[in-house]
């Protein structure tokens, strides 16, 4: 179980990178900063969470 969601969360990532990246392109914002770091942010988190939850666990390794 905590493998699927920790590969949910790792695709959520790259969702959100292709959405940010997207929105930098092609809308018509005037302070992209707050995309890029909102975005970096919500990136950071779901990619950390993923990786947390699929890790292996085993010791002596």
């Amino acid at each position: 179980m905590k493998k699927e969601l920790g590969k949910w969360l790792m695709d959520i990532a790259k969702y959100i990178t292709t959405a940010v990246m997207l929105s930098s392109i092609f809308g018509e914002v005037h302070e992209k900063w707050i995309i890029y770091i909102g975005g970096a942010i919500a990136i950071i988190t779901t990619l950390w969470a993923g990786l947390w939850l699929v890790r292996d666990k085993k010791e002596g390794v």
